[in-house]
Order: structure tokens, then sequence, then C-alpha cells
């Protein structure tokens, strides 16, 4: 547990270094920069990634809508939701798991993050850029059916973030 703590720290560390430039969109890097108030620690997408494949106690968390979840959320994600969202629905989660909190871009997971942590979940992370930047990164999402390259931009005007992946509304 210490060793995977010391990765943990170096990883935050790191990304405390380069966490804007991993965004390679200028304009989504200013539009996160001034929506978010980085009020929690984030990981980009790419450290998530590797956080995923390497760590099978990590848990993602997925805070947006049950309709966006449906079509489509990071592998092994759990819905937790956003507007409805309540904390009996991590009861099975220990608080000193690796959770990771995403939805659309960031703005939704870093609120549910800060619940979180005045829950007492000890290592919250928010997924920087959130599954627009997972599909982005061409990272695998899933459905019900399986492997999937579809995405939901939640609207038109958020959709034009999405520069990889099949809009579904």
């Amino acid at each position: 547990m210490q060793h995977f703590k010391i990765i943990l720290l170096t990883i935050f560390f790191l990304n405390s270094l380069n966490m804007f430039s991993q965004i390679k969109s200028s304009a989504y890097k200013l539009m996160l920069q001034n929506l978010l108030q980085h009020s929690v620690n984030e990981i980009s997408v790419e450290e998530a990634h590797q956080l995923q494949k390497n760590n099978p106690q990590v848990q993602f968390l997925d805070s947006r809508s049950w309709r966006e979840y449906e079509v489509s959320h990071v592998q092994n994600a759990l819905w937790i939701g956003y507007d409805d969202f309540e904390i009996c629905r991590v009861e099975n989660i220990d608080y000193n798991t690796p959770v990771v909190v995403y939805c659309s871009v960031g703005y939704r997971s870093e609120k549910i993050a800060e619940k979180l942590l005045s829950a007492g979940f000890t290592q919250v992370y928010n997924m920087y850029g959130g599954l627009f930047e997972w599909s982005n990164e061409k990272f695998p999402m899933q459905n019900s059916a399986g492997l999937t390259q579809n995405i939901h931009p939640f609207d038109a005007q958020w959709g034009i973030w999405i520069s990889h992946g099949n809009k579904v509304y």
C-alpha cells in the first residue's frame, strides 16, 4: 500500500507540472481553466488511463446523467449521477480506495469529488477534461453492448469539444 501511495504522489506531482499542457485544444484548455474551480486533486485522462491499467482497485465514478452513461462510459465505471447523487450509491466502496470521478468535461465531477472528500474518502481525483477528453484521446469506452465509440455530447454547444467519437444525443 505504501508503494502505491508513493506512485500516486509522484503522478500527482508530475501532474501539477503539466496538467494544462495535456489538453491539445487551446480553446478547450482555456474553457476548462475558467470553468473549474480546481478545488480537488485533478488527474489527466492519460494518467487516469494508466492508473486504470495498473491498479485493479481504482474505482471510476460517472457523475453524468443516466442517459449519458447509457450511451458510453469508462470501462467498469460505476454510475452515481449528479442531480440526484446520494452518498449511499458509493457505500460499498472503501474510503481509502483510489477514486476517479468524471463527467463530460469535469464540472459536475468536481462537485461530486468535493462531496466524496467531505464524506471521508481519502483518494479522490477529478478527471481533467472529462469523458470528452477521454474520447478525444481514443481511450476505450463501453456501453451495455460492449466497446463503443459513441459519446453523449450533453448538447450541441458542449459537443464542439468532442473531436473523436460518434455523437449520440
